[in-house]
């Protein structure tokens, strides 16, 4: 048995049952054999009655949802409404790319060899997807993983981080009570990590769809199977650059916001802050009282913007790098105090070392770092000094700084006068080098999780 917790207080929330390996070999089996029989292979518009009949039912059940990811998780309760709203309209996204998902002409003709011939491709579900999730997001990136498995037609097992499986469960009941049949979506629930390397790295896998850290992600990638395909969602140590033409008065929300959404607990969250030295200052005083005011409580209420981090060894980690820093000569201008055994109150720290561990690693927590620069070029040479790249943003009113570091900040996005940690469900989302392989974002998802076959028909 598996015991689900509150990560606020580390109350036990349920007890749920765990699978062994008899198991995972029954649910393979299942997806097997409704994948290997073609003439069962749903519709596209059964599928997508299927979808729109579980974005409905998901909005019925919103509060409880909701609820849910800010108990088992910890996400502050307006920000886990806001999760349960994008997982409904990621279903439905997932269920409107049906309609312009299609193949394409292939050109003959260009050649007296290829003269009376006629060629075009179809999409067709790649095979059984294994989905390995993360705690961050504990309902919507299953939707990411999952509505876009059932959109094309394959067979998913998802195994949702054993932090958070509560709100897995759930949709994956969802999805049942909207007329998927079980072998299409099934949950493996697991604390074994053997297990989960046995799931992800099985012959009869064709897709691993991982979300988490990159060490384990890069490994199972190295243990795939051959012929099977994957996508591997990890983080970084994400960049911001605040210009001395930026606007400081409407800079502080977007920044604070990008690096304590969900205490820091996102693989875009702002944490590397580059700073004009003419402002440096003045921006500075700014964030500091800004995230003084930060309320950090129980996530289960209305008004927290901070809650816990997921488990207590991470609020000791990240206390553990805040000591770090300051030993090695970076200021702790405000926070870094431990408020229960999971909750740390917001920290900013100025100038720390460049081989600091938040100079250098994710820290994913409630913890930003600000560095003064003279050179815009400095700046993002210095933010473009790590092995992880995933997005970025300058903040500039001055368009040619603007411009100049968009086309220079090795990122997959780069925001401008925007957050690193925006994000929208149908954009391409992904990680370049150690921080990533493959797009995320449900329409990138989709043609990932199948394979073209052409057809030629030659005229007789």
């Amino acid at each position: 048995m598996l015991t689900v917790v509150q990560a606020f207080d580390r109350a036990p929330i349920a007890e749920i049952a765990t699978d062994d390996a008899a198991a995972l070999e029954r649910k393979l089996r299942a997806a097997e054999k409704v994948f290997r029989d073609r003439d069962g292979w749903l519709k596209p518009h059964q599928r997508i009655t299927i979808l729109r009949k579980l974005a409905a039912l998901m909005q019925d059940k919103r509060d409880h949802l909701a609820l849910q990811i800010a108990r088992e998780g910890g996400k502050p309760l307006p920000d886990a409404i806001i999760e349960t709203n994008r997982a409904i309209d990621g279903v439905q996204n997932a269920a409107d790319e049906l309609r312009n998902f299609a193949g394409r002409e292939i050109p003959m003709g260009l050649s007296a060899a290829a003269e009376n011939r006629w060629a075009f491709t179809t999409k067709e579900p790649i095979g059984i997807v294994a989905a390995i999730s993360a705690f961050n997001h504990p309902l919507n990136l299953i939707v990411h993983q999952v509505a876009p498995a059932i959109a094309v037609g394959c067979p998913v097992i998802v195994k949702p981080a054993s932090t958070t499986p509560l709100s897995c469960l759930d949709f994956v009941a969802l999805v049942r009570e909207a007329g998927l049949p079980e072998p299409w979506c099934q949950t493996f629930i697991t604390e074994d990590n053997s297990l989960a390397e046995k799931l992800a790295t099985d012959e009869r896998v064709a897709f691993l769809s991982f979300i988490g850290s990159a060490r384990v992600g890069w490994y199972l990638h190295s243990r795939l199977a051959p012929g099977t395909r994957s996508a591997l969602e990890h983080g970084g140590a994400a960049p911001a650059i605040v210009d001395r033409s930026a606007d400081l008065g409407k800079v502080i929300e977007p920044i604070v916001k990008g690096g304590y959404y969900h205490a820091g607990q996102v693989c875009v969250s702002t944490q590397r802050i580059f700073v004009h030295d003419d402002v440096a200052e003045e921006f500075t005083q700014m964030l500091v009282a800004r995230v003084k005011k930060l309320r950090t409580a129980d996530p289960t209420l209305k008004d927290t913007e901070v809650g816990p981090l997921i488990l207590p060894r991470e609020a000791d980690r990240v206390a553990q790098w805040i000591k770090e820093a300051v030993g090695g000569g970076a200021t702790l201008a405000t926070g870094g105090q431990r408020l229960s055994e999971t909750t740390l109150q917001p920290a900013v720290l100025l100038d720390p070392p460049a081989d600091a561990k938040i100079s250098t690693l994710e820290v994913f927590g409630p913890l930003v770092a600000v560095y003064r620069y003279v050179e815009l070029d400095e700046a993002i040479r210095q933010a473009n000094s790590l092995p992880t790249a995933f997005q970025a943003s300058v903040f500039a009113q001055d368009i040619d700084v603007a411009m100049r570091a968009a086309n220079r900040l090795d990122a997959s996005a780069v925001m401008v006068n925007d957050p690193t940690a925006f994000r929208t469900d149908w954009m391409p989302f992904a990680g370049r080098r150690e921080s990533g392989y493959g797009t995320g974002g449900i329409p990138y998802t989709m043609r990932d999780m199948t394979q073209e076959k052409m057809i030629l028909m030659r005229k007789s």
